[in-house]
């Protein structure tokens, strides 16, 4: 068995590298998204509500916001697991039969 690495070996796994760091740069763009929704959210709960119904709204945006929160920190994992993933795979486009 060879152990030299063809071109076409090479620019597949260059390709799967470039193919997790568009998804690594996608959940990253989630990430923000989530941040300007709880932006909102708490801008939402600083307003004066005055009518029991108002407030009522408040507390239900504050446990969407709570939700939504748990839900960034996923994401964060989530994007940390795919740029470590991401390197696995940029690591081993430079190896011998693509083992890292």
């Amino acid at each position: 068995m060879s152990t030299d690495v063809t071109a076409a070996e090479l620019a597949a796994c260059m390709s799967r590298d470039y193919e997790v760091q568009v998804l690594a740069g996608r959940v990253d763009a989630c990430v923000a998204r989530v941040d300007n929704v709880l932006a909102s959210f708490r801008g939402i709960q600083l307003l004066d509500w005055q009518s029991p119904a108002g407030r009522a709204y408040r507390n239900s945006v504050a446990l969407q916001e709570a939700a939504l929160g748990r839900a960034r920190d996923r994401l964060e994992e989530a994007k940390a697991s795919v740029r470590r993933h991401a390197q696995a795979v940029g690591d081993s486009a430079g190896s011998p039969l693509g083992l890292p």
